[in-house]
């Protein structure tokens, strides 16, 4: 029997590969888009061949490809080639950029993007109509808080939706308004959101490809070689970028794309159709939301905010009226789709869960591994309750970068023990996943490890960690980025560790992120990624 070729071989690493029948290795060879072998330089020699490539990593440590578990990457495409708010220090400083963004436009033109943040603004107080108007006079604006559960939009915009001050709360959804007048601030929360956004004109197809092609270079830059989306906000114009782009041969990354829950017929006949489902790009079933954000209260917690004592959140409209979240969940299940839904509060999360069990009830056994997105606070009952469901965490650590500075302020410490509760759910046996929220939080999994492995915040307020006991070590933060992140797309056969046979997405890093201080792991960078087989990043 001939021994195959390999057409690229990795040697003197430190390869961390996740699998338990090598754990660790030095070299690794590569044939086509699939790893051939995994071991020393011994292992591979026989494979090496006249037009085999070598690349010297130089005792530089490698890990398999990040799988994301949660990204919005037309969003965030976009975000990188708009409007990015993230960092503005204060209120000023945000209605500045609003305004040098502004006269760079032609009259009449929105202007859109998001990434602000209210709680990192010395006063914490929201921006509002009356901020932005005088910097945007001849200029709509919508803009989102970084967590997406919440923009402001100027009097331009509010008048372009038809929004004064008899507009009616939508279900799941608030206007803030002035307590004097009961005009709108220009604030709007959850599903209050679309009624500006129904109106904004949608990019244009080049613009999304711009877009994505954007999105596909931040993600290589990074080592992520998977993303789990969350796709088709609005008219499902992400999906026919990435069908363009699947069809052009374009794509870098991998995409598993979930649709919205709302719309899982629509899923169903595009996979009859014949929708891409392959390697790179496939659906990956429905996401649905229960809640809203901590950072927007719209959270929905057991008891009221202790900042804000008169609400305790928000249920988004997808729960109204009562029954057809269980209703549509179960219909989906029924029709073989994958099910994940967005939960953050406590009481979101025990609700999600008693909807779980009642559909797995009623529709009864099989491999559905459903998935809570976020499950940011929960109860310890509920946490032994998903183990029990086999249900999955998909979580995002560096959220705890910024939440941690404020949340105590929000929920109190005693609420606080179980957010972004960890270690209690790994311990519990639940299986976690890390991703990002990109481009809620920075697309880097380095930030996510980092937090997940510290709990330091970016204020400085916890040098030992914020709930210090719900820390990771760096290997399991690694695996829930690669190994678990596999697990949660059905993909644990093809991807998520340097196994003999699986995909070779690799990432080579420019420090041990194993082996320094985990207060270094900010600083790690990509210096080659690699996706099936091809690198697509190197420095």
């Amino acid at each position: 029997m001939t021994t195959p070729t390999a057409d690229l071989i990795l040697y003197n690493g430190l390869f961390w590969t996740g699998d338990a029948a090598c754990p660790a290795a030095t070299a690794v060879a590569i044939s086509g888009d699939r790893i051939l072998a995994v071991g020393d330089e011994a292992t591979v020699r026989p494979y090496r061949a006249r037009r085999t490539e070598l690349i010297n990593l130089a005792g530089r440590r490698a890990l398999p490809g990040f799988i994301d578990n949660h990204t919005h990457l037309l969003m965030g495409g976009l975000q990188l080639l708009t409007l990015d708010l993230r960092g503005t220090a204060t209120r000023q400083a945000f209605a500045e950029t609003i305004a040098r963004r502004a006269r760079a436009l032609p009259p009449g033109q929105w202007v859109t993007g998001g990434g602000w943040d209210q709680e990192e603004w010395p006063d914490g107080k929201l921006p509002d109509k009356a901020l932005l108007d005088p910097y945007t006079p001849n200029h709509p604006v919508f803009v989102t808080r970084s967590d997406l559960h919440m923009a402001v939009a100027n009097s331009a915009a509010l008048t372009l939706a038809g929004i004064t001050r008899t507009t009616t709360d939508p279900a799941g959804g608030q206007l803030d308004r002035d307590p004097a007048t009961g005009e709108p601030t220009g604030i709007l929360r959850d599903a209050a959101m679309e009624l500006v956004q129904r109106v904004i004109p949608p990019p244009e197809e080049k613009e999304y490809d711009a877009a994505l092609a954007a999105a596909l270079r931040h993600a290589a830059a990074l080592g992520v070689t998977s993303v789990q989306d969350v796709t088709a906000w609005k008219d499902w114009h992400d999906w026919n970028a990435f069908c363009r782009f699947h069809a052009r041969g374009l794509l870098t990354l991998r995409i598993y794309a979930r649709t919205p829950l709302t719309s899982w017929q629509q899923q169903v006949a595009l996979r009859a159709e014949g929708a891409p489902a392959d390697k790179w790009l496939r659906l990956g079933g429905v996401k649905g939301f229960v809640d809203g954000s901590l950072g927007s209260a719209t959270a929905y917690m057991f008891e009221p905010y202790c900042d804000a004592p008169h609400t305790a959140g928000l249920l988004q409209d997808e729960m109204y009226p009562p029954g057809s979240m269980q209703e549509r969940i179960g219909a989906a299940d029924r029709a073989g789709l994958s099910v994940s839904v967005h939960a953050i509060g406590d009481r979101a999360n025990h609700l999600l869960l008693d909807i779980f069990a009642a559909v797995m009830a009623a529709n009864g056994p099989r491999d559905r591994r459903f998935r809570i997105e976020h499950a940011q606070h929960l109860r310890p009952e509920d946490i032994k309750r998903m183990a029990a469901l086999g249900v999955i965490a998909s979580v995002q650590p560096a959220h705890i970068l910024d939440d941690g500075g404020w949340a105590e302020r929000r929920l109190g410490a005693a609420r606080c023990r179980y957010t972004y509760a960890f270690r209690s759910l790994l311990d519990a046996g639940v299986t976690v996943t890390f991703g990002t929220d990109w481009p809620v939080a920075p697309l880097s999994p380095f930030l996510g490890i980092y937090a997940a492995v510290t709990r330091r915040t970016k204020d400085g307020q916890y040098p030992d960690g914020w709930v210090p006991e719900q820390k990771v070590t760096v290997e399991e933060a690694v695996r829930a980025y690669t190994v678990s992140g596999a697990y949660a797309e059905f993909a644990e056969h093809e991807k998520g560790s340097l196994t003999p046979g699986k995909l070779a997405d690799i990432v080579v890093l420019s420090q041990d992120i194993l082996a320094i201080p985990p207060e270094a792991i900010p600083a790690t960078r990509a210096v080659c990624t690699i996706v099936g087989g091809k690198v697509v990043y190197e420095t």
